[in-house]
Formats: C-alpha cells, structure tokens, sequence
C-alpha cells in the first residue's frame, strides 16, 4: 500500500462559498473526511440522515449541530461526539469570522 503524508490544516481555499467535504480515506464501511464550514449552516428543514455512525472531531472553531427533536449540542476545539446512524441532525451554526474545520469518520458500529 502507497502512503503519503499531508496535513489537515493544508490547501484549504481562502474562500469557501459552500461547506468543504474532502475524503481522505474510504472504504465499504468507513469514510474518514474532512469538513470545512465558514458560517456555513445546514438549509432549514434539510436534515442529514446517513446510515453510518458518524464521529466527528472540532479541530478548529465552534459550531452548533440540532437534532429533529430540538436536542442542540455546542462543539468547541477538542471536543468530539458520536451521532449514531440514521439520526436525523443538522449543522445549525458554525463561526462566521473563522474556518471551522472538522474530522469526520464514518463506520458501521459492532
């Protein structure tokens, strides 16, 4: 296997007119991405309902994601949460003034 070195705060665009989803790694069952959002929000009614667990780490900036019973949780730097499958959720609010960058990976839970 062919392994390359990057860095996840690299190539990321000045501007960002949509929310930046790039794969970095993906196979049938895991997909690890990085999302980059500057005050980018989920369209209101629109929801993500995806059939693999999701965990997802702030590595920059601050957001909000809502869930479709009201639940909103507030995510800092460092912090981490798992959204389990086919929970319906959205990206309410991410900081306007900086990038928001997050480490999404996506598995089938045992």
């Amino acid at each position: 296997m062919k392994t390359a070195k990057d860095n996840i705060f690299n190539n990321i665009p000045a501007i960002i007119p949509e929310e930046l989803f790039e794969s970095l790694v993906e196979r049938e069952t895991l997909k690890i991405e990085r999302i980059v959002s500057c005050g980018h929000n989920t369209p209101i009614g629109e929801w993500y309902d995806q059939s693999l667990d999701e965990w997802v780490l702030l590595l920059q900036g601050e957001a909000i994601l809502a869930y479709e019973d009201g639940t909103k949780v507030k995510l800092q730097v460092g912090d981490y949460f798992l959204i389990p499958a086919n929970t319906r959720h959205r990206v309410e609010w991410t900081q306007p003034e900086a990038k928001t960058i997050w480490l999404a990976i996506h598995f089938v839970a045992s």
